[in-house]
């Protein structure tokens, strides 16, 4: 499970962007990202934990969770 902080998330479209932890990548929140999560939207600065998966090239995210391992 990687972790991150968002940087930027915008509720209207479902987009967003994630920096990695571990190396400041980013990572791409998609429409559908917070399917099956907690969460109804995502606020620049929070910290997540969440599992990457590769579309279409990309890296998005999938299974967010709060910003500490196991919750």
């Amino acid at each position: 499970m990687a972790q991150g902080v968002v940087k930027s998330y915008d509720p209207n479209t479902g987009n967003g962007i994630i920096l990695l932890d571990t190396d400041k990548s980013e990572v791409f929140i998609i429409p559908g990202s917070l399917k099956g999560s907690i969460f109804r939207t995502l606020r620049q600065g929070q910290r997540i934990n969440f599992e990457i998966d590769v579309q279409n090239d990309v890296n998005v995210v999938k299974n967010i969770r709060i910003g500490q391992d196991k919750y």
